[in-house]
């Protein structure tokens, strides 16, 4: 009898992107608040054209963090 652990890693085109509205929503917050926050540095953000975007994982490690 094996076992097969799985060590996936997800790679970047795997990861959820989120817009900076959507992030609003789930925080529950304006969309300027997740800007203060992009430019603050307490989120992470990629530049895509004119607009930001935002990868699951870092949202949820924000919540982790406690500053919602």
């Amino acid at each position: 009898m094996s076992t097969h652990v799985s060590t996936h890693v997800p790679t970047n085109s795997e990861q959820r992107w989120l817009k900076v509205a959507e992030v609003a929503h789930l925080l529950r917050v304006s969309k300027m608040t997740v800007y203060r926050l992009i430019t603050s540095g307490e989120l992470r953000s990629a530049r895509v054209g004119r607009s930001y975007r935002l990868t699951e994982e870092d949202v949820n490690a924000y919540l982790k963090r406690g500053n919602s």
